[in-house]
């Protein structure tokens, strides 16, 4: 296999993780001001994503670092031309944070529901933008001789694009609602069982449309065996959470996003940009990759601390595996989430 279809394969991967991981905690906080009925189910929520929201976002950084050091010219071009979108993305991402980091800092109503809508909208905008932007880069932008992005903001707020932007976000508010269902006692388990249904449902809806049109636009015998694994695990999510089996509903819309981005890159490759000014300019992991040389050093890097990260990510999502529920909330003072 050559190093740029490797390179290729592992920039899915990261990204894949990415949204499988992060997915859910978006989920959790644009479900806030649906599922939590008071403070105390707010901070239940939030406590289910708390030790782990940190360590999802690693995914992105190092998708964005392999990106750069493997396919410059992608980068270059992606980074430019979604420059608008991706601050957004940024922005949005960098409230989140502060969000959790200072909710608990005041025992104020008002300090908190301001800090409560950060996390609300700090989770809804990259949630919806995310897939603005994988649409946009599967289905193809202008890009001209000079590997350029020729168009604006408001090329990429096509039909295609933001019909990506609704999947993302109806997959996202599925998988979290599983999620808190999967960590959750009381009531607030059986609302997220009950709600993750009806938006998976939705879901499903809109995603095979999303899915069908891509298949038909650039999609190839791989991306449609992916596509259609998506929805049958769409299907057995939903089966699973009707059933009250939380712990399989969660792994099914996991797969569900695996599966559902494996697609999106296999229908991309062997490009990384598709060019709809002229074929001939888009970026593919032939004429978009490093060198040689720096390849071939990132695949030792690789293979020698992947192992270790993932290893250390699994094991905290072990260690913090147990239900939470409000009378684990203290009463009398706030608690630290981070």
């Amino acid at each position: 296999m050559e190093l740029t279809t490797l390179w290729f394969i592992v920039i899915a991967f990261l990204w894949i993780g990415y949204f499988a991981l992060e997915g859910f905690d978006f989920g959790v906080g644009m479900l806030m001001p649906v599922l939590a009925k008071n403070n105390t189910e707010r901070r239940v929520m939030i406590n289910t994503i708390g030790p782990v929201w940190d360590g999802n976002e690693v995914w992105v950084l190092v998708a964005g670092g392999a990106t750069f050091a493997a396919f410059p010219e992608w980068y270059a071009t992606l980074f430019s031309g979604f420059y608008l979108p991706l601050l957004l993305i940024l922005v949005a991402l960098i409230v989140r944070n502060l969000a959790f980091e200072y909710r608990h800092k005041r025992d104020d109503a008002r300090w908190q529901a301001n800090w409560d809508n950060a996390i609300i909208f700090g989770s809804l905008v990259p949630a919806f933008l995310w897939g603005v932007a994988f649409a946009n880069i599967v289905g193809g932008v202008p890009i001209d001789a000079e590997k350029e992005f020729t168009g604006t903001l408001f090329t990429l707020l096509n039909p295609f694009g933001l019909l990506g932007g609704v999947v993302t976000t109806l997959l996202f508010a599925t998988h979290g609602a599983m999620f808190v269902a999967l960590k959750t006692v009381g009531d607030i388990r059986h609302r997220a069982r009950a709600l993750a249904i009806k938006l998976g449902v939705a879901a499903a809806v809109v995603a095979v449309g999303f899915m069908v049109w891509t298949q038909i636009d650039t999609g190839d015998a791989s991306s449609a065996i992916a596509f259609v694994a998506a929805a049958l695990a769409l299907v057995g999510a939903l089966a699973a959470a009707a059933k009250g089996r939380e712990g399989w509903a969660f792994v099914g819309t996991f797969l569900t996003i695996v599966l559902a981005v494996a697609g999106l890159f296999l229908a991309l490759f062997p490009d990384v940009m598709p060019s709809s000014t002229d074929a001939a300019f888009s970026l593919t992991t032939t004429n978009a990759a490093a060198t040689a040389y720096t390849l071939k050093v990132m695949t030792w890097v690789a293979v020698f601390f992947t192992p270790i990260v993932i290893g250390y990510q699994a094991w905290s999502y072990w260690v913090f595996r147990k239900r939470i529920g409000t009378h684990h909330i203290p009463t009398e003072t706030l608690e630290h989430v981070a």
